[in-house]
């Protein structure tokens, strides 16, 4: 009876495998007509070597973009350590987020410059890209950087348009209006600050779109509105667990907000708060950002607590103000006859047409050098610079 049976031991050396694998191919019923009467095995002497299982090896779930971004979202928020914001950098090895906190604490800095190039960096990493296109879109304005902010506008109303997933269409639409919020355009802001639906962003996210809708109804002129917002969100930041940018900025709108309602004495307190815990870090550019709306409330805090970083301020603000204006005006549209004297709308139409300076000042009965002089007051009032601007701006 047995002499039709094989061993386990045999069957290994007939099939070139392992005892192992031979147990194994009984133990998943691989091989016909084995028997197993007490505890070991018995094999037919024909039986085939069972074949090799062609599973296909799984790849592991791929994350999707919004997880991802999601992700990138919260790691990328942790606060600042209190005693040296740089210390962040330490804290995280992934370059992707290493990028994110040197562009942020770059552009709180005013190097401008190098929160672009952190940006450039993020190419072929959409996630990467779009979490830093907010602070990269406002260094564009701030440089006044034309062609760098309509490639990132190109960029985020591309995803918009898409509509590829909810948080990174509303992450996109954030991104813009923080150009449009800083560039007093309300008109412009998508319906995420309109409606203050914030449910779809992550909790890390939800202040900072908080402190945009602020900034949405300061241009619209409700400062009370404004400042409940700034304040409510102000709340839930943990200033005891570090530095949180957001938290630079909700302190000083809250300030813009009391400037506007005349709270003079709650405004310099809140700034005077901000100042004392920013500015020994450097952080300017959230200053320079809110001076016009403090209306000098700034400069004298500055000169009674940190003079010593005045005229940096001053030197920034005078750059960067001219370059947001700009945008302002290329968001808004202004009607220049709302800006320029009747005789010089009909002067700077005939310039953006290119028409030369002879023909005009005939048309005028003035010297070509006054009409010369005119246009460059016209270049000053529309914060623009030479006759192509001129013609993007009215044309």
């Amino acid at each position: 009876m047995y002499m039709d049976y094989i061993t386990v031991r045999q069957a290994a050396g007939k099939w070139n495998v392992s005892m192992r694998q031979v147990q194994l191919y009984l133990k998943d019923n691989r091989v016909a007509g084995a028997l197993r009467p007490g505890h070991d095995w018995l094999i037919p002497d024909n039986a085939d070597k069972p074949e090799v299982s062609r599973r296909k090896k799984q790849s592991p779930p791929q994350k999707s973009l919004s997880s991802d971004l999601a992700e990138v979202i919260a790691e990328a928020s942790l606060p600042l350590p209190c005693y040296n914001p740089d210390a962040i950098l330490d804290t995280v090895s992934a370059e992707r987020l290493r990028l994110q906190y040197k562009a942020e604490l770059a552009y709180l800095r005013g190097d401008f410059e190098l929160t672009k190039r952190c940006y450039q960096k993020t190419e072929g990493d959409d996630v990467s890209k779009l979490r830093a296109s907010s602070v990269a879109i406002a260094s564009a304005i701030s440089t006044g950087d034309y062609i760098l902010y309509k490639e990132i506008e190109t960029y985020l109303k591309s995803i918009i348009e898409t509509n590829i997933d909810a948080l990174m269409t509303t992450t996109a639409e954030l991104s813009l209006d923080t150009a449009y919020v800083s560039a007093f355009a309300p008109n412009m802001v998508s319906n995420l600050l309109k409606n203050g639906d914030f449910s779809v962003l992550p909790i890390q996210l939800r202040p900072t779109a908080a402190f945009f809708r602020a900034k949405y109804y300061m241009c619209l002129g409700k400062f009370e509105r404004a400042l409940d917002i700034a304040q409510t969100a102000l709340n839930f930041c943990d200033t005891e667990r570090g530095i949180s940018i957001r938290d630079i900025y909700l302190r000083i709108e809250c300030a813009k907000a009391c400037c506007g309602l005349n709270f003079t004495d709650r405004a310099r307190r809140y700034l005077s708060d901000a100042v004392n815990i920013y500015l020994p870090h450097g952080f300017i550019t959230p200053f320079v950002e809110a001076m016009t709306s403090l209306g000098g409330l700034l400069e004298q805090c500055l000169e009674r607590e940190f003079q010593v970083y005045y005229d940096d301020i001053m030197r920034q603000w005078d750059y960067v103000s001219l370059n947001w204006v700009m945008f302002h005006n290329q968001f808004t549209k202004n009607n220049i006859t709302t800006i320029l004297t009747p005789r010089e709308t009909e002067i700077a139409l005939l310039a953006a047409r290119r028409v030369p300076y002879k023909e005009i000042s005939a048309q005028f009965n003035i010297s070509p050098g006054r009409v010369k002089a005119i246009i460059h007051e016209i270049y000053g009032k529309l914060f623009v610079n030479n006759r192509n601007e001129l013609s993007q701006y009215i044309l």
